[in-house]
Parts: structure tokens; C-alpha cells; sequence
């Protein structure tokens, strides 16, 4: 099933082209080339000495560059700390409390993609007090901070369309002693603002801007399947379904079109702040995957996919009829819903399996035994036992579509 391409009249979006600014669930400013006002509002919410993060790929590219002569120009004093991993690890996250503590630094901004949001967010998480990352897994009770220790301002700014982690505090790190994936949160830290500025999106390569686009969709796709009464999260994760498969075609095939870039970011936002109802078993294998081999998450999930949906949707169908009228879909069956997912996938070059990432056959058991404890497996639709976490992985290794 072939996905319609928007046509040529959506190049030119009126408001995706037009600053926006919102107030939910935390204050966003959007609009192409925003990312020029940002010492003025850092000056605004009383920010002086900000500490930018962001990964070790991103530290050389031109809107490191910009953010910096932006901040140096309303007369802040800015370092930046750029060790972080494509899937981060708890060791570097120490490293960026040092760095916050030695230069002074009043806020935190994190600049780039998922891996520079969790980043930031969980140097964030412990730059003002003693304890322990780990003392901040989600699965845990949130521990309680005196006044003295609440945290730093964040900022968080988004430089691809497709982690949507702009808007809450959660962040994903690796365990380096166990060799997994945990959440890190606390209720309290809320970013001070989000800023999405589509041309920062611009120049992504046509690969990453399909793989982070894949991570959106999966969000908005397994945050409504999540059991459970949240008409809030269900209609942001529709609303983004109908922005992701309306603008992710024309965001990897024409890379210049400024609305699609608008449109994903928007998309990736909502489809953000709708899995605060939970995820699925797409994340929580992809987690494990990720934290073992290192590979890109955007890809690993839309790998996984296809499988997961074959196992998730039977009896799903209501469900799945309003994501497919969403997405503008004609066939609004389970199958049909599954063939064009399948038929995006395709278009936009991702790999059918698994070991074409250089994941090996042999971790399938291990892989299913880490999964199982992830938090997204305890929110997917439909309980799976180990067997059949090990299945899916095996699938998805050998030919997941």
C-alpha cells in the first residue's frame, strides 16, 4: 500500500512557517529561527551562567555554534559539555554534575537529539544534590529534596523530530554494571521552556531524519494502545499520528521543506507528552538492544514495529480504525493498518531486520529476560510472557517485515 504524498501546496505552510507559543504542558516556543532568541528569554527567566549539553556528534555542528554566539551576545557565560554517548551512560552523566559544579553554572540546556535531551535532563536530575542517579529510576519512589537542593532551570531544545523529550523531566540511561536501560524522572523538574525552531531540523541526513521520524510514530502508535482512561494522551497521540503521516514522506524526500520539518517537530512533540501514559514492547525490547549494541533507537523501534503490531493489534480493532482514520488511511483494518505501516518503513529505507544492524541471533534469550523487566513492557496492550518477548525478538532479528 503506497503512502499519498502531500502535494506541492504544502510546502508552504502558513502556520507551520509562523511563531507560535504555547503554555502545555510546559511554555514552547515554536518558529523557524527561534533558536536566535534564547539569551534573551535565558536573561528573562533570571539565567546567567547556563551549561549546555549535548552528544559528542553534535558538538561540532553549526547550531552548537549558533546557540553559543546567541548566549555570548546577551552577555551569558556558557560552557558546554558534549561527552555524551548515543545512548547515554550513567558514568557520563557524573562527568556532567562535575562540569555543572566546577564552572559555576546556574542552568541547564540540552541541545540536540534523544540522546542530548536524556543527557541533559539527567545531569539536571543530580547536579544540585548528593545522591545517586539511580536513587531517580522511575520504578522507585521520588526522593525528597530540601529547598537547597531543588533542581536547575532547563531548557531543552530539540535538533530532531522524533524523541519528543522536550516536555517532560524522564530520561532513558544506561546501567553500565548491568548492561540495561532505566528511566530516570522526578515530578518536580519541569523544563523551564521548550524551544522548537524547525530549521534547526533542516540539515538532518536523510537516514536520521527517517529513523527519529520512525521513533515519533512509534510513540503516538504505542502510547494509544496503552490500557487505560487518558482522553488527553489518546488525542495528542492521534493528533500527532495525523501530523506524522502527513509530513514524515516529504521530511525525508524533500529535506528542504521547511512546513514538513514543522510538521514532524510538532508531531514528535504531541506524540512526546502522550507516552507519559506508558509505551509498549517496541521500547521495551529497543531499550535492551540499544543499551547492549549501541544501536540508534529511532532505527531499532522502527525495526521492531511491524512484529510487535502483529502481536499487539488483534482485538484492537476499534483502536486501530481510529488510528488508521488518523493517518488518512482506506483501509482501516488491522491488516491494512499493518501494510501501510509497513509500506512507510519501506519508502523510507529501513532495514527488514534486526541483524542488518548487527544484532546476533544469540541474544534473543538475554535480550526477552531485560525486556521483561523494562517499564513499557508492564504498559503494553496485551501481557506477554517471556516466551513471547523472546519470539518477537527473534522475529525481529531474523525478518521482522
Amino acid at each position: 500500500m503506497d503512502i499519498v504524498k502531500p502535494g506541492s501546496s504544502d510546502r508552504d505552510n502558513p502556520a507551520m512557517l509562523s511563531p507560535q507559543d504555547w503554555g502545555f504542558p510546559v511554555p514552547i516556543h515554536y518558529g523557524p529561527g527561534r533558536l536566535a532568541e534564547i539569551g534573551q528569554r535565558c536573561l528573562a527567566v533570571g539565567i546567567r551562567a547556563p551549561l549546555i549539553v549535548t552528544d559528542h556528534g553534535s558538538r561540532e555542528l553549526p547550531f552548537i555554534g549558533r546557540l553559543q554566539s546567541s548566549l555570548q551576545e546577551a552577555g551569558l557565560a556558557a560552557s558546554l559539555f558534549s561527552d555524551i554517548s548515543p545512548n547515554p551512560v550513567d558514568r557520563e552523566i557524573g562527568a556532567g554534575r562535575a562540569a555543572f559544579l566546577a564552572g559555576s553554572h546556574d542552568a541547564i540546556i540540552a541541545i540536540g537529539g534523544g540522546s542530548a535531551m536524556d543527557g541533559g535532563k539527567a545531569v539536571c536530575l543530580t547536579a544540585r544534590n548528593e545522591l545517586d542517579l539511580w536513587d531517580f529510576e522511575f520504578e522507585q519512589p521520588a526522593p525528597a529534596l530540601a529547598h537547597l537542593h531543588r533542581f536547575p532551570p532547563l531548557i531543552t531544545i530539540p535538533t530532531t523530530a522524533g524523541t519528543g523529550a522536550e516536555t517532560e523531566s524522564t530520561a532513558m540511561v544506561t546501567h553500565a554494571a548491568k548492561g540495561m536501560k532505566f528511566c530516570v524522572w522526578h515530578p518536580q523538574l519541569k523544563p523551564a521552556f521548550a524551544l522548537l525552531d524547525p530549521e534547526l531540523t533542516v540539515g538532518l541526513p536523510r537516514t536520521l531524519t527517517a529513523w527519529t521520524g520512525a521513533d515519533a510514530l512509534v510513540h503516538a502508535i504505542e502510547a494509544y494502545l496503552v490500557p487505560g482512561f487518558h482522553p488527553l494522551c489518546d488525542g495528542l497521540a492521534l493528533e500527532a499520528l495525523a501530523l506524522i503521516a502527513k509530513w514524515l514522506p516529504p521530511a525525508v524526500e524533500e529535506p528542504e521543506n521547511l512546513s514538513a520539518r514543522g510538521g514532524m517537530l510538532m508531531g514528535s512533540c504531541l506524540a512526546g507528552i502522550a507516552f507519559l501514559k506508558g509505551l509498549g514492547l517496541v521500547h521495551a525490547i529497543s531499550h535492551m538492544v540499544g543499551a547492549e549494541f549501541n544501536t540508534q533507537h529511532g532505527l531499532t523501534n522502527a525495526i521492531l514495529l511491524p512484529p510487535v503490531l502483529r502481536f499487539n493489534l488483534p482485538g484492537q480493532e476499534e483502536k486501530v480504525r481510529r488510528m488508521a482514520q488518523a493517518m488518512d488511511l482506506p483501509d482501516t483494518s488491522v491488516e491494512g493498518f499493518i501494510a501501510a505501516i509497513e509500506a512507510m518503513l519501506d519508502r523510507m529505507g529501513i532495514p527488514k531486520s534486526l541483524s542488518e544492524i548487527g544484532v546476533p541471533a544469540d541474544c534473543a534469550a538475554r535480550i526477552a529476560e531485560k525486556a521483561l523487566q523494562d517499564s513499557a513492557a508492564r504498559t503494553n496492550p496485551r501481557t506477554a510472557t517471556l516466551a513471547e518477548i523472546r519470539a518477537l525478538t527473534e522475529a525481529a532479528i531474523r525478518k521482522a517485515r
